[in-house]
């Protein structure tokens, strides 16, 4: 059994440290109490929110990593760190616990939990939702409830018992209860019809650990917490004397959440029910336990090697933030994005994000060392939730002028106009312009950085030579794209203007660049239809210096239309 609990160990302690652990960060020992009394803080003002107005300003999740982060930094700089915010829910408490309170590791997938089951011949294995809430221990004598305590340290723990009898989720009587009972189990915050994989946490768990926090525990918050029971660590020694036991004394809610599972597919197919169907409370993830197991009175306050928990995708985490990246499209706006220390969001390794725009940026005023809050919009899309805390000592950024660039800048890959440039060359090979074969961003980056490419059309003279010179391109793959870059002279004319990045132009007849050229807005507005706004953009592109230019190469080498 030892061996078993310390491969156990290694095998949690692996993918935590994956999780978690990150170099101590690079500052003096005045900056890290200065950054460490700010997360402190920080972790303070949450649980007074929680306590106080049962508001939870983060998710769990979030709030998890917080308080790992504290507890990270102030290995990295002891002398420099507070004391750690007390555990929300336990509040220091010492009432002894009749048996301990052991946890659970945690596996990072279904290969893990496979093997484990495998090592236990996959025999006498039970499988229940990981519900979200705040662990209990209730005690009761000769039927009637005696005492309800915290998780605490695992053997010492708050002290619970006047909540517990407010709350009537917890039975203060057991029927056909033996003389002494000890169930463990999840206090935790109703939420009728919750689906998981639509929902997430929604802050189920800090709404009990807030509420059991308070000095007082209110009529509506009590009504609002349920008990799931998922041991009875006094009962029978097997799983089916234990299930019908906890069926007699009335906790059948409890009983209808424990099912066997021979497979690690039986764990899987409930784990899918359990996350996309609807429950009654949150659930962060599946249980596997042994139907037999040491007795209780050995239990030590740790991880056991006989159970087990397989977590639910992350939806949100904290991430620190890199740095701050501005990128200039081809219509000159530019956008902020995040590069983030690698996070893990569902199935996605999350290491940027976009903020959308300058004006968002500007606002929230992120910078290298702040916290941020992402999640998956949709399931797929990372993006900012929230700016967590800022560090103390605030990061220099290079901020792009907001008026250098329109979507009429940036012909030439001039210095500041690198991306903008890019991207025109982009929208120029795609399918809203010429419909380049071969070629990407990646390509046309090749072709700069080659000194082949310094002015939009630059490339309509390359020769093979030229292009298998680049790294990259090989001889056929040069003749390739040579070919292509003569066959675009060929193209029509609707075509390279869109090719330009021409505005939008309504019904207009595009016929060629002579007649088109003359058109001043009220023209534009006239023969197309347009508002004003796009009618005098249409007169600034054909009147541009910039485009201009790019039609005097088009005309010499024989474009049609030009």
């Amino acid at each position: 059994m030892r061996n078993e609990w310390l491969l156990l160990v290694g095998i949690a302690g692996c993918f935590t440290r994956v999780l978690y652990a990150a170099a101590c960060p690079d500052w003096s020992p005045a900056q890290a109490r200065q950054e460490l009394a700010a997360l402190h803080d920080r972790l303070d003002g949450w649980n007074h929110a929680y306590r106080v107005s049962g508001r939870s300003p983060v998710e769990d999740a979030v709030y998890d990593q917080a308080q790992q982060r504290f507890a990270a930094w102030s290995r990295c700089f002891p002398a420099q760190a507070p004391p750690p915010p007390a555990p929300l829910a336990d509040a220091g408490g010492r009432l002894r616990a009749p048996v301990a309170q052991t946890g659970l590791a945690k596996l990072p997938d279904a290969a893990a939990l496979a093997a484990w089951m495998q090592t236990r011949g996959n025999r006498d294995l039970w499988v229940q939702p990981k519900a979200d809430g705040v662990a209990v221990t209730l005690l009761y004598m000769d039927g009637q409830l005696r005492q309800a305590s915290s998780r605490g340290d695992g053997l010492h723990g708050a002290d619970w018992t006047a909540a517990a009898q407010r709350i009537g989720a917890i039975p203060k009587r057991l029927p056909q209860a033996p003389a002494r009972v000890v169930l463990q189990g999840e206090l935790y915050w109703r939420t009728p019809g919750h689906v998981q994989a639509k929902a997430g946490a929604a802050h189920a768990r800090s709404a009990v650990a807030g509420a059991l926090a308070r000095d007082t525990l209110d009529a509506a918050s009590a009504a609002q917490i349920g008990l799931f029971v998922w041991d009875w660590p006094s009962g029978p020694a097997d799983m089916p004397a234990r299930l019908a036991g906890l069926q007699a004394m009335g906790l059948a809610d409890s009983v209808a959440y424990t099912h066997a599972a021979s497979s690690i597919d039986d764990v899987t197919r409930w784990r899918e029910q359990w996350y996309r169907h609807a429950m009654p409370f949150a659930a962060d993830g599946t249980v596997v336990r042994q139907g037999r197991r040491p007795s209780s009175a050995s239990w030590p306050a740790a991880p056991p090697a006989w159970a087990v928990a397989w977590k639910y995708p992350a939806t949100s985490a904290l991430a620190e933030v890199r740095a701050v990246n501005f990128t200039v499209g081809r219509s000159g706006r530019i956008t902020p994005v995040l590069e983030l220390e690698p996070v893990q969001l569902d199935d996605r390794r999350v290491q940027r994000v976009s903020l959308g725009s300058l004006q968002r940026w500007q606002q929230l005023d992120i910078r290298p060392g702040d916290q941020v809050e992402v999640a998956l919009a949709g399931l797929t899309i990372p993006q900012l939730q929230a700016v967590v805390w800022r560090t103390q000592q605030r990061a220099a950024v290079a901020v792009p002028a907001a008026g250098a660039h329109s979507t009429l800048s940036c012909w030439q890959a001039s210095a500041g106009c690198e991306a903008q440039f890019r991207a025109r060359l982009v929208r120029l090979g795609g399918r809203q312009g010429l419909r380049l074969d071969g070629l990407g961003a990646d390509t046309w980056q090749a072709l700069i950085d080659a000194g082949l490419i310094r002015d939009l059309l630059d490339w309509m003279a390359l020769t093979p030579a030229q292009l298998a010179a680049v790294p990259g391109i090989g001889a056929a793959r040069a003749q390739a794209l040579a070919q292509t870059f003569a066959a675009a002279r060929r193209r029509p004319f609707a075509d390279w203007l869109q090719a330009l990045g021409m505005p939008a132009s309504g019904t207009a007849e595009l016929t060629d660049w002579a007649t088109l050229h003359g058109h001043s807005a009220d023209a534009w507005r006239a023969i197309a239809g347009l508002g004003a706004a796009r009618a005098a953009q249409l007169a600034a592109f054909f009147d541009h210096p910039g485009v201009r230019a790019q039609v005097a190469r088009l005309r010499a080498a024989g474009v049609q239309g030009f």
